[in-house]
């Protein structure tokens, strides 16, 4: 993978993404970081770029990078090919970073809509979670 996308240096997002995602799933996660950044920096599709910020934001929270993954998260655009993962992810990096009932109540949110009942009352649990609660 390495070999390929240096064929292709600081031109193509594709070939990085790829790459970042090989480093990630095997463990690499310093370098995959490097290789999303490149990949963005070259550009993407709005389907990559939005399994990108996905994949990047998981592997900064690994890093204990955690407010730069919430932040590429909740700017992230939200694309059909990933369905409620922004939402998932993000709610993963939020309880990382201590914001627990933020974290439940995202999560909450992106699994309402997928429930045959009981929709409006978890969505007003969910929102119960931060307009009342002090956060912890």
């Amino acid at each position: 993978m390495r070999v390929l996308a240096a064929r292709y240096p600081g031109s193509d997002g594709v070939a990085h993404f790829e790459l970042g995602g090989a480093l990630d799933s095997a463990g690499h996660e310093a370098e995959a970081a490097v290789e999303y950044e490149r990949a963005v920096a070259a550009g993407l599709d709005d389907e990559r770029l939005a399994r990108l910020s996905i994949q990047y934001a998981s592997t900064l929270r690994n890093l204990g990078r955690t407010k730069e993954a919430i932040v590429l998260l909740s700017s992230a655009q939200p694309h059909p090919s990933v369905g409620a993962a922004r939402e998932v992810f993000l709610a993963l990096a939020l309880h990382s970073a201590g914001r627990t009932d933020e974290a439940l109540r995202t999560a909450l949110e992106a699994l309402a809509p997928t429930l045959p009942r009981y929709r409006r009352s978890v969505a007003a649990y969910a929102a119960d979670l931060t307009d009342s609660a002090p956060q912890s």
